[in-house]
């Protein structure tokens, strides 16, 4: 960033870009009124034990990263718009059927709807982001406050919905649906304005690269050839390794260190816990750009480093921190939220930095696979809590960041794909 990365580039922003800010903070908002709570409502309602919770979300969430893969990389041939608008239309139905649901069959099948809705909007709004701001630098920080807005919004849906008196309502999940038809209407009167304001242009661009190439700027590829490319991109294969591991250590904070308190006998459990998720929260929205403008001069790969020391040192303090000392857990999770401040937005701007132009959906879809470490950080992060406990699971997650850290290392050095070879074979054809 340095001078050259001010916040003054946010007067770049397209109107489009505003709306996605708005959007994710209304739609993050008020889906953090109600989903947090879907364990306890699913309890309420048929009994369930936590085993069969954990296999409804986990099962949606492993679907959701299958479709929402297969749906971001479709959007670089059918265009990011028509699939954003069939994801926000599958949000709001989704959203609505599962304000009304009462088996628990329908509660499964619409769960694992919402769940691909929300898993197919992330990166296609990630990849618009990519579409629409040509500048870099500019991008980055657009990225940065796209991970913001939505901590935002995080952070206030639940306490709002503790002011009006909605959380954990089912019927809380209407205002969702709400909440994204009034962004996809948004959307519709942003993409136009955007194709008025962009249309001549890109209609230059694309006259000049014919007249010097004889071939348009971007051309899209099939679905064959994308998983050809993805399937040769070395790089792209250690870093989703990377970050599934990553976020299979960030994702122990949701549920095993949770289960370990509980087992612990921890006083004032509610207490804590309640202070863990606010502190979270406070330190990602004051923090994040402070570390962003320190962090300017630092290479890309140099900085997720430093997050994943800081991610490193947090595992460690959990695993020597005294089960009912509550100001050192709540020690841990700052270091733990100064490590995601930093690793979670850099991800998406490293995933933007290595996707070519014409495949940026396919590489964002791809970076969906992230998110296995989070469906699967329950059951792993359980089972050596069973077998081993809490101190060996938070030594475990440390050894694993040193793997992550290692991984990053050969990062750069990897083999990647000749992206024009696709387009290459097709004109012999």
């Amino acid at each position: 960033m340095s001078s050259e990365l001010s916040f003054s580039r946010v007067k770049d922003f397209p109107l489009l870009m505003w709306i996605l800010l708005f959007g994710s903070f209304i739609t993050r908002g008020s889906f953090f009124m109600v989903w947090p709570f879907l364990a306890v409502i699913l309890y309420d309602k048929f009994a369930l034990s936590a085993t069969e919770v954990g296999l409804i979300l986990s099962t949606a969430a492993v679907v959701a990263v299958f479709v929402s893969f297969i749906g971001s990389t479709l959007s670089d041939k059918l265009g990011r718009q028509t699939v954003m608008y069939a994801t926000g239309v599958l949000y709001i139905v989704s959203f609505s059927l599962l304000a009304e649901a009462d088996t628990v069959t329908m509660f499964a099948i619409v769960i694992t709807l919402c769940s691909i809705a929300t898993a197919l909007w992330r990166p296609l709004a990630s990849a618009l982001i990519g579409d629409i701001i040509d500048d870099s630098k500019t991008r980055e920080l657009a990225m940065q406050s796209m991970y913001f807005i939505v901590n935002v919004g995080c952070a206030v849906g639940p306490i709002a919905g503790v002011w009006l008196g909605l959380t954990g309502q089912q019927s809380s999940f209407y205002i969702t649906t709400v909440a994204f038809a009034f962004l996809l209407g948004l959307l519709v009167w942003g993409f136009s304005h955007h194709k008025r304001s962009q249309h001549n242009t890109e209609s230059q661009i694309t006259s000049s690269a014919e007249l010097e190439n004889n071939e348009p700027v971007k051309e899209s590829i099939g679905m064959k050839q994308t998983l050809t490319i993805l399937a040769k991109d070395r790089l792209l294969q250690c870093l989703i390794l990377a970050n599934v591991i990553c976020l299979f250590i960030y994702g122990q904070m949701d549920s095993s260190l949770i289960q370990y308190l509980t087992r612990e006998n921890v006083p004032k459990l509610l207490e804590l816990v309640s202070s863990l998720i606010f502190t979270n929260a406070m330190v990602i929205i004051t923090c994040q750009f402070l570390l962003l403008r320190i962090m300017a001069k630092v290479e890309l790969v140099h900085r997720i480093q430093i997050g994943l020391v800081l991610l490193m040192c947090s595992q460690a303090f959990m695993a020597f921190n005294a089960p009912s000392f509550f100001w050192g857990w709540i020690g841990a999770v700052v270091v733990l939220s100064l490590a995601e401040a930093i690793l979670f937005p850099t991800m998406n701007v490293h995933i933007d930095r290595i996707a070519p132009d014409n495949l940026r959906g396919a590489y964002f879809g791809a970076s969906a696979f992230y998110d296995f470490g989070f469906a699967f950080a329950p059951l792993g992060g359980g089972i050596i809590l069973d077998l081993f406990g809490g101190f060996w699971l938070f030594v475990a997650c440390s050894a694993m960041c040193v793997l992550v850290m290692g991984l990053y290392y050969v990062l750069e050095k990897l083999p990647r794909p000749d992206f024009t070879e696709p387009r290459k074979s097709e004109a012999h054809s």
